[in-house]
């Protein structure tokens, strides 16, 4: 079995964060409005990367990517943020929580409507939102 130095690991990590840099800096988002969250699917690095909207408090899926390691999963990531307003339909979707009576207009970008929904509901209970309205948004 290959000996794994610190150096190498070390250069890995360094890789991660340089790509999570990229993606932070592409998007115009503050660190504090990013989440890289890492988990093993079936062998492999999943990363899901979740926004923050600091105006209602919530936060939603951005995107999903799988990789053979974390450095790969991030750079399959960076390589759909560079072309997803090309690829992907424009979405709004108004919303409201159980507990609140303010209606919330959200954004999303998602090849169809399901997907658009998945974003909106990932990382909560469905039954704690009430969407009131699904638009695609015209390509300008």
């Amino acid at each position: 079995m290959p000996k794994i130095t610190i150096e190498s690991n070390s250069d890995a990590h360094v890789e991660a964060a340089r790509i999570q840099q990229q993606i932070k800096d592409y998007l115009g988002l503050r660190s504090s409005d990013l989440i890289f969250e890492y988990s093993l699917y079936d062998g492999k690095t999943k990363l899901d990367l979740i926004t923050l909207n600091p105006r209602h408090n919530q936060s939603f899926l951005f995107r999903s990517e799988t990789g053979a390691d974390k450095v790969d999963a991030l750079k399959k990531m960076w390589e759909y943020v560079q072309s997803y307003k090309e690829k992907e339909n424009s979405y709004t979707i108004q919303w409201v929580t159980n507990n609140e009576r303010e209606l919330h207009t959200s954004y999303f970008r998602a090849s169809n409507i399901l997907d658009a929904l998945e974003k909106l509901y990932y990382g909560r209970d469905r039954n704690t939102i009430t969407v009131f309205s699904v638009v695609l948004n015209p390509v300008s």
